[in-house]
């Protein structure tokens, strides 16, 4: 029997989940849901309640008593005129008691929501039991009106106000907005690779546009307030689209987009940074598939007009390969740097007079990142120091004190080249 009872219950608990237990906002005049033009929207006063008292939302007897009032309202366009109101799927409740009738009438109010300054525009609609349309005309230019619902309560036998749901849209030529377009510009779709491309996004009817979001095939880039916007990060293919809203209280989204992009691409290719002495000449290594190549400066190398011409710098020098093929340009770089020669003392005396008293090696401040070590004779490691300098030079000391000696080095440069020296040096008494 418990058993029984418990899956009666949870049948009742299931059967009666659907029903609306909480009235929406719109029961309220100074909560009235925005009815805009040619939407559909579907309404309810179940649940829905009156305000009474002098003055208040519903303090009005036009053709029937509030019961259960609901509030809409909607805002005539620049030209005002007529307007239609359509209620579609009318559907009452059926408890015991209940009547099944609604009324309503469409006012407007000097002062939101204070009954003393409503105006009744056009009939009442009483005892309205199925789908019904309201005519509207002589509707004023920019103003607010409002749609008051209410269920009945009248009748033998009733004691329980109606309550309904239905679907409602408002439509007519005082009421429609202009539709708003939006139309996105831009120079071309065959553009150049790493191109910088500027677009326009152009609105018509839209009096108050909400800030831009500009699209690469559907990712969102950026929201920004201005209808124009530049980027180089387009690939062969994509497709660049803008979005915008109009009229805030009955939001459209508006939107358009390019066809896909062509890319003119094409390969530009200096080589790699290199290292020579002074005096050398090197062959600059460009490769691509352009239609036609430059390098400058052009009196550094034999032919400024091939890929692979040979270059004379006397010092560092980047060299810039410009490639061209469709009217579109491309850049790449080298740079060829002029080596200093190093030199290395194979002995220094530090008695501390002031001359040759460390191991300074002459150019060394060319290679930063160098490392160098110390080993005495028997291989035993005695000094290192990394971005060897002169101010970081050995002074020939091992333990505090100035021991005499052949020590060897291992000089390693760190360069692109990765040069190490090797040698020995003599520390003098």
């Amino acid at each position: 029997m418990r058993q029984l009872v418990k899956y009666l219950f949870l049948v009742y608990f299931i059967l009666n989940s659907t029903r609306v237990d909480a009235q929406a906002l719109y029961n309220n005049c100074n909560q009235a849901l925005e009815v805009c033009a040619n939407n559909s929207f579907t309404i309810n006063n179940i649940n829905a309640n009156k305000t009474f008292c002098t003055d208040c939302e519903d303090d009005f007897s036009n053709c029937f008593t509030p019961q259960n009032t609901i509030w809409l309202k909607f805002k005539t366009n620049n030209s005002g005129g007529n307007g239609l109101i359509q209620f579609t799927n009318l559907i009452f409740q059926n408890s015991v008691g209940q009547d099944n009738d609604l009324n309503g009438f469409v006012l407007e109010a000097i002062q939101p929501c204070a009954s003393n300054t409503y105006t009744q525009i056009g009939s009442c609609f009483t005892n309205q039991t199925n789908d019904f349309d309201i005519n509207l005309t002589g509707l004023i230019a920019n103003t607010v009106y409002y749609i008051v619902l209410s269920g009945d309560l009248n009748g033998t036998g009733v004691t329980k106000a109606a309550e309904f749901t239905s679907d409602v849209m408002i439509s007519g030529s005082g009421i429609d907005l202009p539709t708003p377009s939006l139309a996105l510009f831009t120079d071309s779709l065959n553009v150049c690779q790493d191109q910088v491309v500027s677009f326009y996004a152009g609105i018509t009817n839209c009096p108050d546009s909400t800030a831009y979001q500009w699209f690469i095939n559907d990712s969102l880039i950026t929201t920004i307030d201005t209808n124009y916007f530049e980027t180089s990060a387009i690939d062969s293919g994509d497709v660049v689209s803008v979005s915008t809203t109009c009229y805030q209280d009955c939001i459209v989204t508006i939107k358009d987009s390019t066809n896909p992009f062509i890319i003119n691409s094409f390969k530009v290719d200096a080589g790699k940074d290199r290292t020579i002495d002074k005096a050398m000449t090197i062959q600059l290594n460009g490769q691509g598939n352009a239609s036609s190549y430059e390098w400058q400066p052009q009196d550094l190398v034999t032919n400024n007009l091939i890929l692979q011409p040979i270059a004379f710098p006397n010092e560092t020098t980047t060299f810039t390969l410009m490639g061209e093929k469709n009217g579109c340009k491309r850049y790449d770089y080298v740079t060829i740097t002029i080596e200093s020669e190093l030199i290395i003392p194979s002995s220094f005396s530090p008695n501390f007079d002031g001359v040759n008293d460390v191991f300074e090696i002459i150019g060394i401040e060319q290679y930063p990142n160098c490392f160098i070590r110390i080993y005495d004779r028997w291989g035993e490691e005695v000094f290192q120091k990394i971005a060897y300098s002169y101010e970081s030079a050995w002074d020939g000391k091992l333990l505090g004190k100035v021991n005499p000696g052949v020590y060897f080095y291992v000089l390693e440069l760190r360069d692109s080249e990765k040069q190490v020296k090797k040698g020995s040096v003599t520390v003098l008494k």
